[in-house]
């Protein structure tokens, strides 16, 4: 699957470096290349300060922390793509580091973690972990290990669980 998936990257980057290539000329395109580039290393620096000052402005209580992760998810994400290069992965990098995108794509990145994290939290819940562990599929299993025995091969079964 991952095969497949650079595959068809490859292919998008190729077709859509030959078609802007056809409708602009060949020296346009690799300016537009360098100026994307070039973009997106500025957008990366500004954008990154704008995020560590978010993260200080969140850990005094004066922001919402969820904001400042999601900027944060967001502009590691631009500045991957920044890096990748093509026309297509730097048009992702800087809808992903420009403040009004992010501003669209924030409210998607923090309901998809919060989903993600919930599981966690109902495991783990407010008092710590209590024994119950929930699995991807959501089934819950509570249960307590009393014993464990591990077996190396040798024929010697140990205790895993130290009783203490």
């Amino acid at each position: 699957m991952p095969a497949l998936l650079f595959a068809a990257y490859f292919i998008a980057e190729i077709a859509t470096l030959v078609l802007f290539g056809h409708l602009i000329g060949v020296f346009p395109t690799i300016l537009l290349l360098i100026a994307g580039s070039a973009a997106g290393l500025i957008l990366v620096r500004s954008q990154g300060r704008r995020v560590f000052e978010g993260f200080r402005r969140a850990a005094r209580g004066e922001a919402d922390p969820s904001t400042a992760v999601a900027d944060g998810a967001l502009v590691t994400v631009g500045a991957v793509l920044m890096f990748v290069p093509g026309l297509l992965t730097s048009l992702l990098g800087l809808v992903a580091l420009a403040p009004f995108t992010r501003f669209l794509i924030r409210p998607v990145v923090a309901a998809f973690a919060a989903r993600r994290l919930a599981r966690v939290a109902t495991a783990v819940g407010p008092f710590g972990y209590r024994n119950v562990v929930i699995d991807p599929d959501g089934e819950v299993i509570d249960a307590t290990v009393v014993t464990e025995y591990y077996d190396d091969g040798q024929g010697e079964a140990r205790r895993m669980i130290d009783p203490r």
